[in-house]
């Protein structure tokens, strides 16, 4: 009973935040992991320059880690991830350097891939019975023998000009305030909208106080990170597509039909079912978008690279996965956030990062991000045993 109450009152004073436990606990590891590397690199972690670099470490992962929330919420995994990653980037680089196709092209043709790739593993999934976890595992090892015979097991460079321009330019630093001003109008609109949907539906408001606190902590984080990218050279082209697909997925996710399906399914299947949801065809869109978002990292990742080559995604699947858990994002299904996996690949791209810039050895890098997603594992179960007992 004690420990009953304890958390109730411990949750009572974070629900003013909108977070539970298991996502304050990762926040607070990652200002812990900031803190030590600022003090460790007197200073230079959280510089422009670095806090920038980092910003496009990590979108690749995050743009994944978005698509993956969607599938591991119906209860499902995508192991072939890094390898579709990896197959877009070699196709990509193929046609423009092999066969001379325009930029504008081969990014439909590969955009088409990647809607396939996500076609055909979801229908082997959904229609012909077959475990996500082994159809996407075939999927893995497939692709990635596509990657080698298509490439030739050699590296394909350089890229189009305009091509390479999405992996490795900036926005003017007018245009990334502009942005920024849009997207606090959004948020403002949108905040003050599902307050007052709740209000119209008699359902419990927080207090004004609380509520004026998180407009002002929204508004607030949005012009930090405005004024650190343009404390450099503005917004990097990486994240602005990386904020894109995790905006777009996150207004599916929670604001549309679909969503609600999405999330039905993965907390009850049979329950879905028997209230008339149409399970086999939201599932199978739900591959096919990450399929589609794949594509999307596929074409980030070799722009940065300027180039496709067979190592390309390798083990990039781990880290999506990780990604989304380490974002609150339950490995049972029913329970995660879209946007969660920006926390998620944040912490991961901070610790290497940070490590590499203290010449840690790589191995060190492995162990502390295994210990993290276990952790956030751990917190998941003991959140939902304490729901049970309670």
């Amino acid at each position: 009973m004690k420990d009953q109450s304890t958390n109730r009152s411990l949750s009572g004073k974070l629900n003013w935040t909108g977070l539970d436990i298991r996502s304050f606990t990762m926040i607070a590891t990652l200002v812990l992991i900031w803190i030590v590397f600022t003090v460790m690199t007197d200073g230079t972690f959280l510089s422009a320059r670095n806090i920038s670099n980092l910003t496009v470490q990590m979108a690749v992962v995050t743009i994944l880690g978005a698509g993956m929330v969607l599938v591991i919420v119906t209860g499902n995994i995508d192991l072939s991830v890094g390898s579709l990653v990896g197959l877009v980037g070699g196709v990509a680089a193929a046609l423009m350097v092999w066969e001379g196709w325009g930029t504008i092209p081969t990014i439909l043709v590969v955009l088409a891939l990647g809607l396939v790739c996500g076609l055909i593993q979801g229908f082997a999934t959904v229609y012909l019975g077959i475990p996500a976890f082994i159809v996407t595992l075939g999927g893995m090892m497939a692709l990635r023998g596509a990657l080698l015979g298509i490439t030739k097991g050699i590296s394909i460079a350089p890229m189009n000009n305009d091509y390479k321009m999405l992996g490795s330019q900036y926005l003017p630093q007018v245009a990334t305030y502009v942005l920024a001003a849009i997207a606090v109008v959004i948020v403002l609109y949108s905040m003050i909208s599902q307050r007052r949907n709740r209000a119209k539906h008699n359902m419990p408001l927080e207090s004004s106080g609380k509520f004026a606190l998180k407009l002002v902590v929204a508004i607030g984080l949005i012009a930090v990170f405005t004024v650190v990218m343009n404390s450099y050279k503005g917004l990097p082209i990486p994240v602005l597509i990386m904020i894109g697909v995790v905006a777009i997925l996150s207004f599916v996710a929670s604001q549309t039909k679909f969503g609600r399906y999405v999330y039905a399914i993965g907390g009850n299947i049979q329950a879905a079912r028997y209230s008339g949801v149409n399970v086999k065809k939201i599932v199978l869109l739900t591959f096919m978008i990450n399929g589609f978002v794949c594509a999307i990292a596929g074409i980030v990742q070799s722009a940065r690279l300027n180039a496709g080559a067979p190592s390309t995604g390798q083990m990039m699947e781990l880290d999506a996965i990780a990604a989304a858990v380490i974002g609150g994002t339950s490995m049972s299904g029913g329970v995660g956030k879209v946007y969660g996996a920006i926390l998620g690949a944040l912490i991961m791209a901070s610790l290497d990062n940070g490590m590499s810039m203290m010449n840690m050895d790589a191995f060190w890098q492995y162990i502390v991000k295994g210990l993290i997603l276990v952790l956030a594992v751990w917190l998941d179960m003991a959140m939902k045993k304490r729901g049970t007992a309670a």
